[in-house]
């Protein structure tokens, strides 16, 4: 390993940029370090050993700006931790963060971690990290409960919420906090890296400035010719992976003496990774999932019972479920439950008055189903869209267990959103009307008038459109919750269109069992969606 001489900085933070084979994206990672201003005294940029043009790459960037020192490893780690340990010895800044080299810091992120962190005298200060779909831009912000507004954590109760952000990059870390604790990555090929390393970090029970602003971009290119380690799950080993980490940082509490994060980050493990992994079981083959399956029960049938417990609804009942039965089963209906939204699929069963997953695996659990607020319930609404006339989804609101005949559903409001937008383009209120089936309802759905919205909104050519419902009941409770095509199956229709002529309208499942529409207005983008149809078709053959 070799390295330039460090400079004398000026500013405050280091940012620690780790790169490999990746010379068509580092350096937009690097030009949004140098952009957060004077703040940052220093960009230290590792190369793991790239084979391709990388090693230049960061050089060129060097020779431009002082403040880019490049650390170039002569043989490759196999994992992120190493060059983030190299980075983090290299760098001379009071503070230091971690970038990779497909990512982005915004404008301001620099300053606002900093700021933060001095203002309250703390080892660490965290934001906002947000996942942005590409190509589409989507944003989603992660763990966007914890941050929402800005909080100093001074002890470990506090920490406790923080185990669920098990991220690395966004946040800020004192070096002097780090070297005095001793904490380092794991090095080498220890996929989840990031799971470790900051349970040292919370172990040590720092105190914690947080700020509601956002502080990095993780880029997620799922069309990627290689994935990322956190998107490429489709082999079992990548379980084995995460349990391995998830279990290295309970020891990592429990050795401290940190019992109440251990307990979180066990519960935490229910809530997100089992959730995960288990919406896409049925995706796999049988051999993954009988191999998944005996991992998952053999790892969560070491929890107390305490620490399942203590996981929000949808996550308990799925950990009870798979720890009662001894083989896969009912993945489609647990893959629903474990979505976002979580929906509960029938059969409803109850043994000695307990709700159940079913009749024939009663110690499975439901248990809170009868006191749970309505808000929080796993309800099914099933819709399809009947593209007569200007179109029309056709809605059935089934009951759970019978809470909801209990609160008296009533209306309905239904919110058409463009995808990625939070904002409605358009809603539709009407009445339910009680059913043998649960309660009914028809909402125009207003095809033509809805592609012309997605046109006002800049959306060209294929239109994507989520549906959200909320139901409202006699008793005041109400909850949102996404639509549901009872086939799972997609449908095509060709539907005339007095402003473009033809609109093409496609309904389908979304990944996590949502009913979704595609619309392309007039003839060209209608041809544009069967060529990309048919190319889909074509790189999957």
């Amino acid at each position: 390993m070799s390295s330039v001489p460090p400079p004398t900085p000026e500013g405050t933070l280091g940012v620690v940029v780790i790169a490999y084979n990746d010379e068509a994206l580092v350096g937009e990672a690097i030009r949004s370090a140098l952009d957060q201003g004077p703040v940052v005294a220093e960009v230290v940029a590792v190369d793991d050993s790239s084979s391709d043009g990388t090693a230049k790459v960061l050089d060129e960037w060097a020779a431009r700006d002082p403040r880019v020192r490049v650390v170039h490893r002569t043989e490759n780690s196999g994992g992120c931790g190493t060059p983030r340990n190299d980075g983090v010895q290299a760098a001379t800044a009071p503070y230091v963060m971690f970038l990779d080299s497909d990512d982005i810091l915004p404008e301001g992120a620099a300053e606002a971690l900093v700021t933060a962190a001095e203002r309250h005298r703390t080892p660490v200060a965290v934001g906002v990290c947000v996942r942005r779909e590409l190509p589409e831009g989507r944003d989603v912000r992660w763990q966007p409960g914890l941050y929402r507004e800005p909080a100093l954590l001074e002890s470990v109760t506090d920490l406790a919420p923080l185990v669920h952000d098990t991220l690395c990059v966004n946040k800020i870390y004192a070096r002097s906090f780090l070297v005095e604790h001793g904490i380092r990555f794991p090095d080498g090929r220890f996929i989840y890296e990031d799971f470790l390393f900051t349970a040292r970090v919370l172990a040590a029970a720092p105190r914690v400035a947080v700020i509601p602003d956002t502080v990095y971009v993780w880029h997620v290119r799922r069309a990627a010719e290689q994935l990322s380690i956190s998107l490429d799950r489709e082999g079992v080993a990548n379980w084995q992976a995460r349990i391995a980490a998830h279990r290295k940082a309970v020891e990592t509490f429990s050795e401290a003496g940190r019992a109440e994060l251990a307990a979180a980050c066990r519960t935490k493990f229910l809530e997100h990774d089992l959730c995960l992994y288990a919406r896409e079981l049925r995706l796999r083959d049988a051999d993954y999932q009988s191999e998944w399956w005996a991992l998952t029960r053999d790892h969560i049938g070491a929890f107390d019972e305490s620490e399942i417990a203590a996981a929000a609804a949808p996550a308990r009942w799925a950990a009870r479920f798979v720890l009662a039965s001894k083989e896969p089963r009912d993945l489609l209906r647990l893959a629903r439950l474990a979505a976002e939204p979580a929906r509960l699929l029938p059969p409803y069963a109850r043994s000695e008055d307990v709700a159940v997953w079913s009749l024939d695996v009663p110690d499975a659990e439901l248990d809170g189903m009868d006191t749970l607020p309505l808000a929080e319930l796993p309800v099914v609404v099933d819709a399809g869209l009947h593209t007569g006339g200007t179109g029309e989804l056709r809605l059935t609101v089934r009951d759970l267990y019978g809470r909801l005949r209990a609160a008296g559903p009533r209306t309905i409001e239904v919110a058409f959103l463009p995808r990625g937008s939070d904002e409605p383009a358009r809603t539709e209120r009407t009445e339910l009307a009680e059913g043998e089936g649960g309660w009914t309802a028809r909402v125009p759905a207003g095809l033509t008038s809805l592609a012309r919205a997605g046109r006002r909104r800049r959306r060209r050519g294929i239109q994507l459109w989520d549906i959200r419902a909320t139901v409202t009941c006699a008793d005041g409770g109400s909850f949102t919750t996404a639509l549901r095509l009872p086939d799972g199956g997609q449908r095509r229709s060709v539907v005339p269109s007095s402003r473009y002529g033809v609109l093409l309208v496609q309904q389908y499942t979304t990944a996590n069992g949502s009913l979704a529409l595609r619309l392309a207005p007039g003839a060209r983008d209608g041809l544009r969606a069967v060529r990309a149809r048919l190319r889909r078709l074509s790189r999957s053959s």
